[in-house]
């Protein structure tokens, strides 16, 4: 069984750098889209390939990157719809069917759980979570403005990333996967930061309010 999916997705990988090497951008918009819906998609590969089609001249990394974000949002649209009008019990009975496991489901609901709607931000920036976390928000019929605002301003970063490791990698694309360990690293020391210095300025302005308060 995991030999036949890792064969589906490496068919699927091929079929997606096929479609950029000829649609350019609309090609790495439809990978992403179809990624962003739950797909075994590697997004690295997709935006990976993309960015050494930068290297060569064809492209513009401004270009893939919208195109990128754009097929995230897409995609994402397409689950959150699939979430909020089929439900759990529609995934879990035609989601193996497109290889959408149970337990990323499992995953991508307990984040959503712990997380709230900051976990469609904090996702998209995480592999594997990042494509199946549109269903939950979906489910529970999450605001489809601050939806789609969340997706956007997770993809974007993470589509640049590895579309500038692709230019930067050139002919040696393909060891992006390597890369990808170092990219959830910074991620998560990111975060952890972020979380950090909001719990401090959240303090300091609590303090100068008490301050005021016994002048």
């Amino acid at each position: 069984m995991l030999a036949v999916s890792i064969n589906i997705i490496e068919t699927l990988s091929s079929f997606v750098i096929a479609i950029i090497e000829h649609l350019g951008y609309a090609g790495v918009f439809v990978g992403m889209t179809l990624e962003s819906t739950g797909l075994p998609l590697p997004s690295e590969i997709i935006m990976g390939f993309a960015g050494y089609v930068v290297w060569e001249g064809k492209l513009t990394l401004l270009g893939i990157t919208l195109a990128g974000t754009l097929g995230c949002l897409a995609g994402s649209l397409i689950a959150y719809g699939i979430g909020a009008y089929g439900g759990r019990p529609l995934l879990e009975r035609y989601g193996k069917y497109v290889l959408i496991r149970k337990s990323e489901l499992d995953r991508g609901e307990e984040w959503f759980a712990k997380h709230g709607e900051s976990a469609v931000f904090i996702s998209r920036l995480l592999p594997v979570v990042r494509s199946v976390i549109s269903y939950p928000a979906g489910i529970v019929r999450m605001d489809i403005k601050r939806f789609s605002l969340y997706t956007v301003l997770g993809s974007l970063p993470f589509c640049f990333a590895f579309a500038y490791a692709g230019v930067a990698l050139g002919p040696h694309w393909e060891d992006i996967r390597g890369l990808l360990r170092y990219f959830n690293i910074a991620v998560i020391v990111g975060l952890v930061v972020l979380v950090g210095y909001l719990i401090y300025r959240r303090a300091w302005v609590m303090e100068r309010l008490g301050e005021r308060g016994k002048r």
